[in-house]
């Protein structure tokens, strides 16, 4: 294993549980946590975008280039995940079954939609 793939491993690890467990405190009401967790979930996000930049600089890739295409894609992954969250909070915490499946299955084909958008069909 390359030392950047373990790198970004161990970082990408340590954020992703910091920004669920704080986007966990801020989104449930009995843990009465939401200043906390927003705090939390922003530490997250901080130490995901710190392993990107990371990640790139030790594989001596250029820096991301922001357009139209890129601002785009991102957009479509955060409506895409927060469709399929809601999807997963109506069902697990709301117990509104069906109408959480059927949001949650629209997240996930958004998501499937950010593999031809970013890769092109051929």
């Amino acid at each position: 294993m390359k030392k950047s793939t373990f790198v970004a491993m161990i970082l990408g690890t340590i954020g992703g549980i910091l920004f669920a467990l704080g986007m966990c405190m801020a989104l449930i009401v009995e843990w009465d946590a939401f200043k906390p967790g927003v705090i939390m979930g922003a530490i997250g996000a901080l130490v995901l975008l710190l392993m990107v930049i990371v990640w790139r600089k030790m594989e001596h890739k250029a820096p991301i280039q922001v357009s139209g295409k890129t601002i785009g894609a991102s957009l479509i992954g955060i409506v895409g995940s927060l469709l399929l969250g809601v999807g997963m909070c109506l069902t697990m915490v709301w117990s509104n079954m069906v109408i959480g499946i059927l949001i949650g299955i629209v997240g996930i084909v958004v998501l499937l939609c950010l593999i031809p958008f970013v890769k092109g069909l051929k």
